[in-house]
């Protein structure tokens, strides 16, 4: 997402004369192309054609992550590009993956299913609003929630994985499926915290394994793309989700251990497992 920065938009002078308003056109086509992917998603669905649907959704992505990198490059960064951003993302990777699973996979499950897939849009919503208030506040090396984003991928992955496998969400499948989409939803809103990786420089050098690392990494999603990237997409959200429940528990546990200490205590030893995060 495009971060934001005060440049010259839209306003009035003092004597109330409306000001003309100047944006930057190519890191916006880029985010506009972005809600296109994901309104052809939609349409996709809506005609059943999930495979096409799932991957505007993943075309999508590629747009998010150029408009961004184009506005840094470029020094084109805006509040307006930044709120155009979360507009179109909530559509991409909000509403069409949640219309993908309602249509493939929840239509079975009625009403449940689709206010599950609403749930999900919702916090999506949520997710996209807390990101832009806190965007000068939390630290630029996490996330706080997992970015819908990802999440739209592991929903729209998770069709591609089961197409190749040749399974139907039918039986424990769907429920599976239901479960995947109720907990993305609950995940984005939550307080775990997730590598952005922005604090790795390509540019560096690095040892000689770190290449080898990702050229294993390169093959082994060629073979079975569609398959590995569901897992890879899945480990990503797991693995900070796991983090995260194993943090909170600790925090909890010295919360209670401390509950009939002195209060300078608690205060010291609350204060050094925050030193510690």
């Amino acid at each position: 997402m495009a971060n934001t920065f005060d440049v010259p938009e839209e306003g009035y002078s003092k004597s109330g004369k409306k000001l003309g308003m100047y944006i930057y056109i190519l890191p916006n086509l880029m985010t506009i192309a972005n809600l296109f992917c994901g309104f052809i998603s939609v349409i996709f669905s809506i005609k059943a054609d999930f495979k096409n649907a799932a991957i505007a959704v993943v075309i999508a992505a590629v747009f998010d992550q150029l408009d961004g990198r184009l506005a840094r490059l470029t020094h084109a960064t805006s509040k307006f590009g930044a709120e155009l951003d979360s507009l179109c993302d909530l559509v991409s990777f909000g509403l069409a993956p949640a219309m993908l699973m309602y249509l493939w996979a929840l239509n079975p499950y009625g009403r449940i299913g689709m206010m599950a897939c609403f749930l999900f849009v919702a916090c999506g919503a949520l997710r996209l609003a807390r990101f832009n208030v806190q965007v000068d506040v939390v630290e630029k090396n996490y996330f706080q929630g997992l970015p819908i984003p990802m999440a739209a991928g592991i929903l729209t992955s998770s069709y591609l994985a089961f197409d190749e496998l040749g399974w139907a969400p039918t039986d424990w499948y769907g429920k599976l499926l239901f479960a995947m989409v109720v907990l993305m939803a609950f995940v984005m809103v939550s307080n775990f915290r997730y590598r952005s990786f922005k604090d790795i420089d390509l540019k560096e050098r690095k040892a000689f394994m770190y290449l080898v690392a990702g050229l294993v990494i390169l093959v082994t999603v060629a073979v079975y793309p569609e398959i590995m990237l569901f897992v890879l997409f899945l480990t990503y959200g797991t693995l900070g989700a796991v983090f995260g429940v194993m943090q909170w528990g600790k925090k909890r546990k010295l919360m209670k251990a401390n509950a009939y200490a002195p209060e300078h205590t608690r205060e010291d030893d609350l204060q050094e497992e925050q030193d510690e995060e």
